[in-house]
């Protein structure tokens, strides 16, 4: 329903804190009701991770909707790609200003492929709940015939006959990603700015491993198996279980809902990564200064080290800020931001597994050693490998 006195910026996302300490998302309107089609649609993602990104990206579309008197009976697939060109575009067109008008940004190629699937299900959702607009239904509801990417990612890729397809989605290119790397020599220089132990084992943590922040932020002291032959069976060498916890007191999730259960005490099950002799070196440092001084028993490994939260779980936006302000104070070029240590790793383990991405996937708990090759199987520019091999072509052109 269209509301007549409805101020766009006054439909937004509100958090909603439940009493086992989880969180979901639900999107309001002005007089504090919750829009009952939102509501249905988010419902279905409760407790997944993804139910916040899935709210920020329909509350704009719904604001959108409004301006352009459209309700979910009346709009048309060309309505909703206008919104992707509108949400996408960077300066003003035919059809006038871009919706996401500055400060707020446009739409990257990968934000309106996230669009594109929120608005694809969201649609689907109420056409089927509410029995309308069957017309929109069927043009959303199509397939396409599989990729042999497709086959290699299915179980059973030789039977599939096909896929779902998405019209709204952007076109799909065949640029490899580049992912950002951390500036030569980054460890030793953040190592020598940082002020805390905790800090130190942060950066030889992400460093050493393929962590995400979540994961890391999100660790408890039973997910740490720091010694050979632990109990959990699942590892002989130290090593440490990334679970993914939907109620942390510091809001830290893990990307990956692997399965993962205590059993006597003992986790077993989640992502698990290696451990390295540094890694465990700096975290009897903490452990045995910062850790038991200030912990209070909430039982989480990274903890707030001043301030009226002493004690309290370090949450990852913390520690995103404390390498950002340690890449400034060591002058490294650009922002050190936590993912990028993740593609640093990921690449030094590729180029000395012989460029094999199933050892690659291995240790980064990828999803696909297709991913792995996709992002990281191409060459570095600047490599002694490649400039020799340059080098040699040039030569050989003389």
């Amino acid at each position: 329903m269209v509301r007549a006195a409805l101020v766009l910026e006054d439909l937004r996302v509100q958090k909603i804190n439940r009493a086992d300490g989880s969180w979901s998302y639900s999107i309001l309107w002005p007089d504090y009701t919750a829009d009952e089609e939102a509501e249905s649609y988010l419902r279905v993602y409760e407790g997944s991770g993804s139910q916040q990104t899935y709210a920020y990206y329909l509350v704009d579309h719904l604001r959108w909707r409004i301006r352009e008197g459209l309700t979910t009976a009346t709009i048309t697939l060309q309505d909703l790609q206008r919104y992707q060109g509108a949400v996408g575009a960077r300066v003003p067109m035919p059809y006038g200003q871009p919706w996401r008008v500055p400060p707020k940004r446009p739409y990257s190629t990968a934000g309106l492929s996230v669009s594109a699937t929120v608005l694809k299900r969201f649609y689907l959702h109420q056409c089927v709940r509410l029995g309308i607009n069957h017309e929109l239904r069927e043009s959303l509801d199509v397939s396409r015939l599989p990729t042999q990417a497709d086959r290699t990612r299915a179980v059973l890729g030789h039977v599939m006959t096909s896929m779902p397809s998405n019209p709204l989605a952007p076109p799909s290119g065949k640029r490899r990603r580049h992912p950002k790397m951390l500036p030569d020599g980054s460890r030793s220089d953040l190592m020598e700015v940082v002020n805390t132990a905790r800090d130190e084992m942060v950066v030889t943590w992400l460093s050493d491993s393929t962590l995400r922040i979540g994961g890391l932020t999100g660790l408890h002291l039973v997910d740490l198996h720091l010694r050979e032959h632990a109990g959990c069976g699942e590892c002989v060498s130290p090593h440490l279980h990334v679970c993914h916890r939907h109620n942390n007191p510091n809001r830290a999730r893990a990307k990956k809902k692997e399965d993962w259960k205590v059993v006597d005490g003992v986790i077993t099950g989640g992502e698990i990564y290696r451990v390295s002799p540094a890694m465990i070196s700096s975290y009897f440092k903490y452990m045995s200064t910062e850790y038991a001084q200030h912990a209070t028993g909430h039982g989480m490994l990274l903890i707030q080290l001043s301030g009226p939260s002493t004690g309290e779980p370090w949450t990852a936006d913390a520690a995103r800020g404390m390498l950002r302000r340690a890449g400034k104070r060591a002058r490294l070029p650009g922002r050190i931001k936590p993912h990028a240590f993740r593609h640093t790793a990921t690449s030094k383990i590729l180029a000395l597994a012989k460029g094999d991405p199933s050892v690659a996937k291995a240790a980064g708990n990828w999803a696909s050693a297709a991913m792995v090759d996709e992002v990281y199987g191409h060459p570095d520019l600047h490599s002694p490998d490649f400039s020799a091999a340059l080098t040699a072509v040039w030569q050989e052109n003389e």
